[in-house]
């Protein structure tokens, strides 16, 4: 993965615009964040391979850090804290935001076909 460059992304969010795609969201502080720090709480939230269209995406950040938000008929979807990227498969866009350590804090991936378990 590489740093996020704004341009490049918008342009790969633009792609899927309007088309039936998957997406897969992740978020997490790392499942054993007590064992570390006793006053910590696991979280996290996982979805993977819901299928969804939006008429809209947008890509936002201060250079650091960014958000990426989709809006569907319904509502919106987003992921904040997003860092770097990459281009899978030819074909899917795949968005992570890495803490200091290098370790996933968030994870937005989008594709036209459904994402390998």
């Amino acid at each position: 993965m590489k740093p996020i460059e704004m341009e490049n992304v918008q342009n790969w969010l633009d792609a899927f615009t309007n088309k039936q795609v998957y997406i897969h969201v992740e978020t997490t502080n790392g499942a054993y964040a007590s064992h570390f720090d006793d006053k910590a709480y696991n979280v996290g939230a996982y979805v993977r391979n819901v299928q969804i269209t939006f008429q809209q995406a947008k890509i936002v950040g201060d250079g650091n850090a960014h958000r990426v938000g989709l809006k569907t008929d319904n509502g919106w979807i987003y992921a904040e804290g997003l860092t770097d990227w990459v281009i899978h498969e030819e074909s899917k866009l795949l968005l992570a935001g890495h803490d200091r350590e290098g370790k996933l804090m968030v994870a937005l991936q989008i594709s036209e076909t459904p994402f390998d378990y």
